[in-house]
């Protein structure tokens, strides 16, 4: 059994976010990239059932549409323990063209289970896992928080609302998964950013593709207010505050 994660390459989220073309591209200059919060826990989950080993997964792979300065991340998910990567030499614009790419690259590699991080901290899109379950013609399942093999084949855990569902599916899937799919992210250890050295990149070239969207510009968001005081014996200012200028009451 062979399991893909899809991975974005994202800024930390220390990171100050700055523009550049009158606010059309994102200034890439100092920028922490990391993996996705959540498809690193979608990694983590994936690599424990592969330690079970009675789960029949033989393999995790990690795969990401992005140029080759994504690699440092990529490096990263080896080093946690993903036995190697594909890597779609594309700048992707939208999550249209993320998920294309991505299934024309895995289609023949006959993956058993996908996993997609619920959305990218980023742009917070929470698409790219739908549309490449439809590319690839299988069924997909959403917020999934947990995953388990057993002898009669995969229980997928949902949770919607407060209650949870628990649901079967056919190989091959794609999973999209959210928060609770693992307790925490899996560090990697000296042994493995060693080994992540020697473990396989396969590069593999674009399709001709046309993106579906245009970045018009992006938007700062508006500084936050001076924090106001109000006494503690001065109801009434407080309420005029809450009532004229917040319009909370």
């Amino acid at each position: 059994m062979k399991i893909l994660v899809c991975m974005s390459n994202v800024p930390d989220t220390t990171t100050k976010v700055k523009f550049v073309d009158d606010f059309k591209k994102l200034d890439n200059n100092g920028i922490q990239w990391v993996i996705n919060p959540w498809d690193e826990l979608a990694l983590t989950r994936a690599l424990e059932l592969k330690d079970d080993l009675g789960s029949g997964v033989q393999t995790v792979t990690v795969a990401h549409v992005g140029l080759a300065g994504s690699e440092p991340t990529i490096r990263k998910a080896l080093a946690i323990g993903a036995d190697d990567a594909i890597r779609i030499n594309a700048d992707a614009p939208d999550a249209y063209v993320v998920a294309a790419q991505l299934a024309e690259a895995i289609r023949n590699e006959n993956f058993d289970m996908i996993f997609c991080g619920i959305e990218s901290s980023d742009h917070n899109g929470s698409t790219v896992g739908g549309m490449l379950a439809e590319f690839l013609g299988c069924a997909s399942v959403s917020c999934v928080s947990n995953v388990k093999l057993d002898a009669g084949g995969v229980v997928i855990t949902r949770e919607l609302g407060g209650s949870k569902e628990v649901v079967s599916v056919p190989y091959p899937f794609v999973a999209i998964v959210q928060k609770g799919i693992a307790n925490e992210p899996r560090i990697a250890a000296m042994r493995g950013i060693m080994m992540a050295r020697t473990k396989p990149i396969k590069v593999v070239e674009p399709r001709p593709l046309d993106s579906l969207t245009e970045v018009i510009s992006y938007e700062m968001p508006v500084p936050r207010a001076a924090c106001k005081f109000v006494e503690a014996e001065n109801a009434a200012d407080l309420i005029s505050l809450l009532h004229n200028q917040d319009k909370v009451i």
